[in-house]
């Protein structure tokens, strides 16, 4: 009778060293959301971004699942569960989301307004009328903000500015040289960098993406501190956003 007692506790044992092996090994795919930033996340698969995040997982035997969908969609998918994670949120932006301790990015935000007008500083930022993407949420990570409409999307943007709706339109360096790009006459406009903003991951509350993320924080861990993403980075001709520290 104690024979058998032992055996199956000695079975309970090894059945939940194997659940909890299961339970920390990482998928084979990581389903991810991003809005199509040109030369970034663009839903052809190239760009900056999704060449970070293939470094990251892909040594590591997980393949990236990319899909395009506008930033606040890309959120509200990582919050229902349906992808694993949304890709180019700012630190604690969503709720009901799970941040890693590292970035893997950080966005280099300007300013965009007209030549002619004054060159606007962090401390002057909120004495203008303002103008970004919608979900971008930018008055909750620059001072002082007062005045700013969020627009749908980036055409009508080098109007607001040129029909003086608005004084400057904020968003990451990238994009704003795609919006001055459109211009007839780029030379009309002033860019001006204002904040240094990291860039995440935000996983969805779920196991599976909990393993993810803690295969995410050791993965970037190791690459930064070998400095493996440098190569991409000079690639893509962005400046490196970590520190050899």
């Amino acid at each position: 009778m104690a024979g058998r007692w032992w055996a199956g506790m000695v079975f309970a044992l090894c059945c939940s060293l194997a659940q909890a092996g299961d339970a920390a090994t990482p998928p084979s795919v990581i389903h991810l959301a991003s809005e199509d930033w040109e030369d970034y996340t663009a839903a052809d698969g190239h760009g900056l971004g999704w060449d970070v995040l293939r470094q990251v997982f892909e040594p590591a035997g997980v393949e990236l699942d990319i899909r395009s969908e506008p930033y606040t969609r890309s959120v509200g998918l990582a919050q229902r569960g349906e992808i694993d994670a949304c890709v180019g949120s700012y630190q604690g932006e969503a709720s009901n989301l799970l941040y890693p301790h590292w970035n893997f990015d950080t966005d280099h935000i300007y300013a965009l307004g007209l030549a002619s007008n004054p060159a606007p500083t962090p401390e002057t930022l909120g004495n203008y009328r303002l103008a970004w993407v919608r979900g971008y949420d930018y008055q909750h990570y620059l001072p002082n903000i007062r005045r700013y409409n969020e627009v749908i999307r980036r055409s009508g943007i080098l109007s607001m500015l040129t029909h003086n709706r608005a004084d400057y339109y904020i968003d990451a360096l990238t994009e704003v040289d795609y919006v001055v790009s459109r211009a007839k006459d780029p030379s009309q406009f002033r860019r001006t960098h204002i904040a240094e903003l990291p860039l995440y991951l935000c996983f969805a509350d779920t196991p599976r993406a909990r393993t993810l993320m803690a295969l995410f924080d050791q993965r970037m861990a190791l690459l930064v501190k070998s400095g493996a993403l440098k190569p991409i980075f000079a690639k893509w001709k962005q400046p490196y956003p970590f520190s050899t520290d």
